[in-house]
């Protein structure tokens, strides 16, 4: 884990072992990573990268295993997509100054033979404390693929109150407790793209064991056109994830019929995008 830190803002673990991903997220001496209070599919590709604050799903496949189309051996596409566990290799770091920005690229290899190439840059305002982040993905192989991509922002709920609340313009009334729907959990998915808005909002707060802040999460919705909310609080579990995602929570051959998996030609390229900050 590389340190990620400027002059205010949270203090990040970048994960080098797998795609530079967010392990430890520091704000103050209070780590909100869930850790080990995460449930376990059974792939510890992703069991590692739970554990951290911000794990990415894709490029080819997010959310549970698939079958492969037109594949006769049975092949899936893995759990959450063939990012998870790919090795990041840094190309440029400056963190003189009050900002912070790091870029590195990752070679993914897919799960249908092909490859694909994440450019990678994050960034945190030295002034705000805002952390940024932009992707781009790229078609490395000789065959197109169907894009996909969520980034799973996970925090421990151990840390939460009664009167922490989700808001955002996407979700029904606009505000929901932390601990919706019926225990020990759930997940629902809503777009949350808004005419005229290139970025949506939601927020997650107040967290009292941080002092009172708010997680603000932005997000592009030209490509993240929906918000996933998940929770599991059975134990061992105890975690929330805030989940920009490229598609609704429907299988692939339902996405397909209904012409939602474009596809992504060799040389081409689709860029992703997400910032937060705690005010």
């Amino acid at each position: 884990m590389k340190a990620f830190s400027a002059a205010v803002g949270p203090r990040l673990m970048l994960d080098e072992s797998s795609v530079l991903d967010i392990g430890s997220c520091f704000v103050g001496e209070v780590d909100l990573a869930p850790g080990r209070a995460i449930p376990d599919d059974g792939d510890p590709r992703i069991d590692h990268s739970l554990e951290g604050f911000l794990f990415t799903c894709g490029p080819d496949h997010i959310r549970h295993p698939e079958p492969i189309p037109g594949r006769k051996d049975g092949k899936h596409f893995p759990l959450h997509g063939s990012f998870s566990s790919h090795p990041a290799k840094l190309v440029f770091w400056d963190g003189q100054g009050e900002d912070v920005e790091c870029h590195a690229e990752v070679s993914v290899k897919l799960a249908d033979g092909g490859t694909a190439l994440l450019e990678r840059q994050w960034r945190i305002d030295g002034q705000t404390g805002e952390v940024w982040l932009a992707d781009k993905v790229t078609n490395t192989g000789p065959e197109p693929f169907s894009p996909v991509h969520m980034y799973h922002m996970n925090i421990g709920a151990w840390l939460f109150d009664s009167e922490v609340r989700l808001n955002g313009a996407m979700l029904e009334n606009g505000s929901l407790p932390w601990n919706f729907g019926e225990d020990p959990g759930g997940v629902f998915c809503v777009p949350a793209a808004t005419e005229g808005a290139a970025w949506a909002e939601v927020n997650l707060g107040p967290i009292a064991a941080i002092g009172g802040k708010t997680l603000r999460v932005k997000f592009r919705t030209d490509t993240l056109p929906h918000l996933q909310i998940w929770r599991n609080q059975q134990s061992p579990a105890h975690v929330l994830g805030i989940e920009p995602v490229s598609h609704r929570w429907v299988d692939r051959r339902e996405l397909e019929e209904a012409g939602e998996l474009s596809l992504l030609g060799p040389g081409e390229s689709i860029d992703y995008g997400l910032r937060f900050c705690f005010v």
